[in-house]
């Protein structure tokens, strides 16, 4: 951001905790880092987005040869995160898009805030492994609510080795819900049926 068209109210509510980011780059991979400019440039972005939103935040980067983590710390957690994670996955896309708006080079850029990314995939771990020994015990195959392919995914990979259970994606778009299937009940009509795997 340019700090001549920093509006004063602004000044300083925004900031890139650079000794914190290195210091977590270095422990975060040994994998060597590329020098494209590609955290920097989402860091720059998510403050902008995030100086839109009136919102005081404090955003520090982790980086490897694949991934950039971009942690925000704020008082106002709550609107930055958004319900099950919605503005902050929205949040992440826009800035996907911005960064990878061409094929080669491509980085994934993950968004998270208060560790909300972790504390939500060991909920959903959880979840699934609770609803997994219902399907058993009641040899019926439970259907959980929508959800993004992210926390599908999550539902997935928790089960895959879980005795007894297997999973399918069902539905098309905001609708699309994991079913976990006990083993002794397979699929009905003769659709395609996946196993244990995000389709």
């Amino acid at each position: 951001m340019d700090e001549n068209k920093r509006s004063p109210e602004m000044d300083g509510a925004l900031l890139i905790d650079n000794d914190a980011a290195s210091e977590t780059k270095s422990s975060y991979s040994e994998v060597p880092l590329q020098e494209d400019g590609k955290a920097e440039l989402a860091c720059e972005m998510l403050i902008e987005i995030l100086a839109h939103m009136d919102l005081q935040a404090e955003v520090t980067i982790r980086e490897n040869a694949e991934e950039v983590v971009l942690d925000i710390k704020a008082d106002d957690v709550g609107r930055i995160i958004g319900k099950k994670g919605q503005t902050l996955d929205a949040l992440q896309f826009v800035i996907n898009k911005i960064v990878n708006r061409f094929p080669e080079g491509r980085r994934h850029i993950l968004i998270d805030c208060g560790d909300y990314r972790e504390r939500r995939e060991n909920g959903l771990a959880s979840m699934a492994r609770r609803e997994a020994k219902r399907a058993m015990q009641q040899s019926r195959i439970i259907t959980l609510e929508p959800m993004s392919p992210r926390d599908r995914r999550v539902i997935h990979l928790s089960l895959a080795k879980f005795p007894g259970v297997s999973t399918r994606s069902d539905g098309s778009g905001l609708d699309r819900r994991v079913r976990i299937i006990p083993s002794r009940r397979g699929p009905r009509g003769g659709g395609r049926f996946s196993r244990n795997r995000e389709e």
